[in-house]
């Protein structure tokens, strides 16, 4: 078994489901890297309960790489494993548990190659950053970025490790959580006309994501370097009421904007806010409190690298590889490259189509060759 596979190992044992704590893992990671010598930030959320790691091995004077990975994993209730989520598994050169693919595999080869680099005299410094809560939207990796901000030298280059079978990702698309309030006048239900029903009105406002999204569909910008080219409006939660025999008079729809680079999501939003004004006007003038108020949740930026850019053929030259490609999901990447303006894109083992799934696995040649690509690495950085 490779260094590689003990170490993702032990990282898969620890249940670092988004949302709890990290610090076994960090803990872990930090003690590794100490050990070869190396002297790592460890970066508390405000409760202690999480943090980032933020290491760097070689000369402290100027600009090196930066490979990011997240520590967190989606979920496993509701899906039918057929081994334990966090304990690593082996079947067929396959190695399964959860967050494999999505991103302990490269995390494990990072660490790895850390050791390894901690002996070498680097000429170029190698950065190490790992983030919590990346699954919910990049929550914990802003206060990272917070510190290094204030840094006297930015990282000259970023790989953000998400699963994309070592190509070569030069964008993501940009992504809006937010949420629509839905306002109604509750009654008995015998007496329905008497009251406003807040689940219609967030019914019409569904009505309103689905109109706005097949114009993006039909009329929208386009990237053909995605899987789905144009820009996607999606309604993910909705709730309310709390009984039967009651017209409901509150509602909530969580939803999403996932913009390519040609579309302004602030302007989506914006426009959707307009006809949520026009969809409750019948409503309001009967019931003045009712309505429809749209709060953001969260968002972070897209990320869009241009293809003849410096890290593009560096990285190139890492993996042997000659295309290039788009990944639909998010990363920290366009936020690097937004607060930091560090050019990023995204590498790393494994595939997003094990990811999120139950039997998430990757596959022994995806940790080699991330594992050659790193050493690859470390070569460039001790020319």
């Amino acid at each position: 078994m490779s260094q590689s596979i003990k170490i993702l190992k032990h990282l898969v044992s620890f249940n670092t489901v988004c949302r709890t704590p990290n610090m076994e893992l960090i803990d872990f990671a930090r003690h590794h890297l100490e050990e070869a010598g190396v002297s790592c930030q460890v970066l508390k959320n405000e409760a202690g309960t999480n943090a980032n790691l933020f290491a760097t091995i070689g000369p402290s004077d100027r600009p090196g790489v930066m490979l990011s990975g997240h520590t967190d994993v989606v979920p496993v209730e509701g899906q039918n494993w057929s081994s334990d989520p966090f304990q690593l598994k082996e079947r067929d050169d396959r190695f399964y548990g959860r967050g494999t693919a999505d991103m302990k595999g490269f995390i494990a080869c990072v660490l790895h190659m850390a050791t390894i680099a901690a002996k070498r005299d680097l000429t170029t410094p190698l950065h190490i950053a790992l983030s919590y809560d990346e699954e919910i939207g990049c929550i914990g990796v802003r206060r990272m970025l917070d510190v290094l901000t204030q840094t006297d030298f930015q990282p000259r280059f970023c790989i953000v490790g998400e699963p994309t079978g070592l190509s070569v990702a030069t964008g993501h698309k940009g992504k809006i959580d937010a949420r629509a309030t839905c306002i109604g006048k509750e009654a008995h239900s015998s007496l329905t006309p008497s009251g406003f029903n807040a689940i219609h009105l967030a019914c019409d406002f569904i009505q309103t994501l689905r109109n706005k999204q097949a114009d993006l569909e039909a009329h929208g910008a386009r990237d053909g370097d995605y899987d789905v080219p144009y820009t996607t409006l999606h309604a993910g939660i909705v709730a309310g009421g709390v009984a039967l025999n009651i017209v409901p008079n509150q509602s909530h729809v969580d939803f999403e904007i996932r913009n390519i680079k040609g579309d302004d999501p602030l302007a989506i939003l914006e426009e959707i806010k307009a006809h949520a004004v026009e969809i409750s006007a019948p409503g309001k003038q009967r019931f003045p409190e009712t309505g429809i108020t749209i709060d953001v949740i969260n968002s972070y930026p897209g990320l869009d690298t241009p293809p003849d850019a410096e890290i593009v053929s560096f990285v190139k030259s890492l993996t042997g590889g000659n295309s290039t490609t788009k990944v639909s999901f998010g990363t920290e990447g366009g936020l690097f490259n937004e607060r930091l303006g560090v050019p990023t894109v995204v590498c790393g083992p494994g595939s997003m189509d094990q990811g999120h799934k139950p039997d998430e696995f990757i596959t022994r040649s995806e940790i080699e060759k991330c594992d050659a690509m790193l050493d690859a690495l470390l070569e460039h950085l001790s020319a």
